[in-house]
């Protein structure tokens, strides 16, 4: 199996970043760590087996991207506002420089965005601030409301990578028209700690003719194990 690392200052956040990339072919799974995580935690937790039969034959290609969690939102040392300015630059990071790196190694258009726990949440952000960039996401155990790590507070910066604020007011037809592209599946537990918010995004998006399959698994399924059925699961579509 094709693997690589790479490495570059990211003119966007001021700092090194890292990228793991799996797969020579196929359509392009952007992938994000849990809060604890690194670049490296779907190697580490051997996800590219998981997928092996995908990506030997072509059919994906991963890209594990590294955070700035430490940076953004949990450091609480800063205010929320500056928190959420360090999510606005690292959607740029992904917009102008690992969507630009992806095609340099695979001309394949179809991005998939996939993330568990709090991975879940940058999965989402990404893709609903980028409809145009992102046609499949994938949120397993996640929580999109950030106003959880602010304790409620919010302001225009927060509320724009806030998924759970800013699609409520969506209206711009264009944008509407991408979100109604995107296959968006949220997979959680029953007695997952967000459960009920992911119900109400669910609902919310509905509304708003934005269809979406929100799939309940049974128990907390908010563990290496059942992220390993989900995403095997869901890779592929609504199954």
């Amino acid at each position: 199996m094709h693997h690589e690392h790479r490495r570059w200052y990211s003119p966007a956040l001021g700092r090194d970043m890292d990228i793991l990339v799996f797969g020579h072919a196929g359509a392009k799974l952007l992938v994000f760590p849990t809060s604890l995580g690194t670049f490296r935690e779907w190697y580490d937790r051997n996800m590219h087996h998981v997928l092996g039969d995908h990506l030997e034959n072509g059919w994906l290609q991963m890209y594990c991207v590294h955070h700035v969690h430490d940076e953004g939102w949990y450091n609480k040392s800063i205010h929320p506002g500056a928190r959420a300015w360090r999510q606005v630059q690292y959607d740029q990071y992904l917009r102008d420089e690992v969507i630009p790196f992806t095609y340099s190694r695979n001309p394949n258009s179809f991005v998939i965005t996939a993330g568990a726990s709090f991975g879940a949440y940058h999965a989402a952000c990404f893709a609903f601030r980028n409809p145009h960039l992102v046609d499949r996401v994938i949120g397993m155990s996640g929580m999109y409301d950030i106003r959880d790590m602010t304790g409620g507070f919010s302001d225009e910066t927060v509320y724009s990578v806030n998924p759970y604020e800013f699609m409520a007011n969506e209206h711009d037809w264009g944008r509407m028209e991408a979100f109604r592209r995107q296959d968006i599946i949220f997979a959680t537990g029953e007695t997952d700690y967000y459960v009920d918010k992911n119900r109400a995004f669910s609902a919310m998006l509905w509304q708003k003719g934005i269809g979406n399959a929100l799939r309940i698994w049974d128990g907390f399924a908010h563990d290496w194990p059942a992220w390993e059925r989900m995403i095997r699961l869901y890779v592929g579509g609504h199954d």
